[in-house]
């Protein structure tokens, strides 16, 4: 078993608005782990397509809650966003590139295809009527000191 370095839990309601909040508190919570900007950048677009996600697709005509979860490891962050709202009937249809089912909004369908090549592992759970789970892990890579020999 991996040792927890630390943990975080948030919950919120899904308005667009909280979605930047979301961005940001995973962000300044990975900091711990001194990542790069690049690392950073990965890991807050990949926020925001989950959390996007789950506000835009979940709860359809109302509001409801999304949660986040992140743990720290020594040199890896993993995050778990998850919605009880109205789940995914096909998840491997949905990972795929340019599938949306919100087609009249503008959306470009690449938010699984994002998320997975951005994060190192990203696992989709989802029950049709239940909510959907969205698990995915960054190692964060140690940059070694110029002086160390």
């Amino acid at each position: 078993m991996r040792n927890i370095k630390n943990e975080m839990k948030l919950e919120f309601l899904s308005k667009s608005a909280n979605e930047a909040f979301a961005r940001i508190s995973i962000a300044a919570f990975a900091s711990q782990l001194d990542p790069t900007i690049e690392e950073i950048a990965d890991i807050k677009t990949s926020v925001s397509e989950a959390v996007t996600n789950s506000i835009i697709h979940a709860y359809p005509n109302k509001e409801g809650i999304v949660k986040i979860r992140a743990v720290l490891y020594e040199d890896e962050i993993e995050i778990e966003i998850s919605d009880t709202g109205i789940g995914i009937e096909n998840v491997n249809e949905a990972k795929a590139p340019l599938f949306t089912t919100k087609g009249n909004l503008e959306r470009s369908g690449m938010g699984f295809t994002i998320m997975d090549n951005f994060m190192d592992n990203l696992k989709v759970e989802s029950i049709v009527g239940l909510g959907t789970k969205i698990t995915m892990g960054k190692k964060i890579k140690k940059i070694k000191d110029e002086n160390t020999y």
